[in-house]
């Protein structure tokens, strides 16, 4: 056995996984942004979810990227378990499209149009076009598309050169001795699932097991693509380390349905081979060191039809395969429902889900310092205990919201995004903390109104009055804020600076109106404390409410400004702005 035959199988193999990993990463940044949110939507019944699985997987070529994606929309509640069921079989049966792929690497020709199907001549004409797309072209697009074609050329490439090394050895005893060891069943598989496991690719263990396949029989093969399906599901077993109990059990469909799965089929099929002596000479036949192409068939042939009977069996027993995994993995009594938990780090991989999930989330955040505005506004005219804790607590949550936001968008800002993804995480991160400013001043309201109820202060007829109506004001603003935020209406988003002016203005009115009242002795220093503590929160919430608003009319002019879009609001737009301005102005009058 020369050396040099094992270094080209184990360049060849260095080449075959880089060509796999960069055309898989061109596939899921072309396809992935709209596959992912797709795969999130459309798999309400479990047959659905096996057609979007296999047609996803088919596509990004990872049944282990799709699992992965499908572990964390269970872990974020944003799937259900069962659900999941059907895109994890889909999966499975997806990845092997794969093998067929890669059997255009065995294509050979003597002249004419043959020699145009080559794999030499493919693997040219493939990788000058991804080199022109990569080098010469600025769109981002067909930069990925450049990745692909140059991915497809190296793997073609590392193939041949996998398959003259496998040619080389396969004359040597020892080697024969080793593939022949393989037939026996338990042995295969587990070699196949060990193999598999330690690459983290069943494509690749495919592609391997296909490049082996001239040198190999039948009888070997078998066994190895079996384990291979069972080892796809070790990395999708260690990306739910960290997940809560419905995530830890929809990683383990993978490997409770592929085991079942193969043993099941392993067991009909060598049942039946021991009783009717199959005769797969034909097949052998095929698997020679002169048909190259032809043995990748049979290969990719076998793989696929072995996937597709192991999802038939096991689609009408979804349920028995829920039971199973629910008894495997105990519920935890110690779960805990985190406000932030859409926040799923597995996304960050699929930008366009990690994005969806944080606006969903600072929408969650943003509905939450609403309602604890609206309560501590309340709190000051029918006080309760009950009420303090609530808003005390939806500020809690809010803090929990900005932390977990904070950080998951800027660990975003470091992944390729897309021009609107961009602006999007821009906006978040501009309007994050307002939303948790806001909760603030919504505590220290709360703790204003509390601190009136200890002390029994009364206000005067006059001084309730005024803070009816500026409360009435900030209520508005705030649900004017909110609305337009979450339904990125910037019609809305326009309107609140004018209201903000007149809430700005009732706060200096009610503070001279205090002083006068003072003067009168109609109103004491200690009302005048809360009272103005009271006015200050508010005028600060009407400021944030503003903040929020022009972060997202400036998104449109990308610039961030606040400042400036304020004084162009008021002078360029002065008529809508006025109009509006009015209209608060004659609705919150004091």
């Amino acid at each position: 056995m020369e050396i040099s035959d094992i270094i080209s199988l184990c360049s060849g193999i260095a080449l075959f996984l880089f060509g796999m990993t960069l055309m898989g990463d061109g596939l899921k940044r072309v396809a992935g942004n709209k596959l992912e949110l797709v795969l999130y939507r459309l798999s309400s019944t479990t047959l659905r979810g096996v057609l979007l699985g296999t047609g996803v997987t088919g596509v990004i070529q990872s049944s282990c990227a799709t699992s992965v994606m499908v572990v964390g929309f269970v872990n974020a509640n944003m799937m259900k378990r069962r659900q999941a069921i059907g895109v994890i079989l889909g999966a499975i049966l997806g990845t092997s499209v794969t093998g067929w792929v890669i059997s255009l690497s065995y294509l050979e020709g003597s002249g004419g149009w043959q020699q145009l199907l080559s794999t030499s001549t493919l693997t040219g004409l493939v990788a000058v076009v991804g080199v022109v797309l990569r080098v010469f072209c600025k769109n981002q697009t067909n930069h990925h598309i450049g990745d692909i074609l140059m991915g497809f050329a190296i793997l073609m490439f590392g193939m041949s050169t996998m398959s003259g090394a496998v040619s080389a050895l396969g004359e040597q005893p020892a080697f024969r001795d080793l593939l022949s060891s393989m037939t026996n069943p338990i042995l295969g598989i587990l070699v196949g699932a060990a193999f598999t496991a330690v690459l983290q690719s069943a494509s690749a263990a495919v592609g391997i097991v296909q490049a082996l396949s001239v040198v190999m029989t039948f009888d070997a093969a078998l066994p190895l693509l079996m384990g291979v399906t069972i080892g796809a599901s070790f990395p999708v077993l260690l990306s739910a380390l960290g997940a809560n109990t419905d995530g830890k059990r929809t990683a383990l469909v993978y490997l409770v349905a592929s085991t079942i799965g193969v043993l099941v089929c392993a067991s009909l099929f060598y049942l039946a081979d021991t009783i009717f002596r199959f005769d797969f000479e034909w097949v052998q036949a095929y698997m020679t060191p002169h048909r190259p192409f032809a043995s990748a068939v049979v290969i990719a042939g076998v793989n696929s039809v072995l996937r597709l009977a192991m999802v038939l069996l096991l689609l009408p027993f979804t349920d028995a395969l829920d039971a199973l995994v629910c008894m495997l993995v105990r519920e935890k009594k110690s779960d805990e429902e985190d406000p932030a938990m859409r926040l799923e780090e597995r996304f960050l991989a699929h930008p366009s889900l990690a994005v969806e999930q944080s606006r969903l989330t600072i929408n969650d955040m943003a509905e939450c310092a609403r309602e604890a505005i609206s309560s501590a506004l309340a709190l000051t005219a029918n006080y309760s205990k009950e009420g303090i804790e609530s808003v005390k607590r939806m500020e809690n949550d809010c803090d929990r919201y900005e932390d977990a936001l904070g950080s998951y968008l800027v660990k975003l800002t470091g992944r390729e995004l897309s021009r609107r993804q961009n602006e999007d995480v821009s906006k978040y991160l501009h309007t994050i903390t307002d939303f948790e400013r806001i909760s603030d001043h919504a505590r220290n309201m709360a703790e204003s109104a509390a601190e009136i109820h200890a002390k029994k202060i009364d206000f005067s007829a006059d001084a309730t009055r005024e803070l009816a109506t500026i409360s009435a004001a900030v209520r508005e603003i705030v649900r004017l804020t909110v609305q337009a935020f979450t339904e990125n209406d910037l019609l809305l988003a326009a309107r609140v600076e004018p209201l903000e002016e007149v809430i700005d203005r009732l706060c200096d009115t009610a503070k001279r109106h205090h002083v006068e009242r003072l003067q009168r002795g109609s109103c004491t220093i200690r009302q005048g404390f809360v009272f103005n503590d009271l006015l200050t929160g508010m005028e600060r919430v009407g400021d944030h409410c503003s903040n929020v608003a022009l972060a997202m009319l400036e998104l449109e002019e990308d610039n961030f400004d606040t400042h400036a879009s304020q004084h162009r609001m008021m002078n360029e737009q002065s008529q809508d702005f006025q109009m509006a301005f009015e209209e608060y102005s004659a609705r919150f009058s004091i």
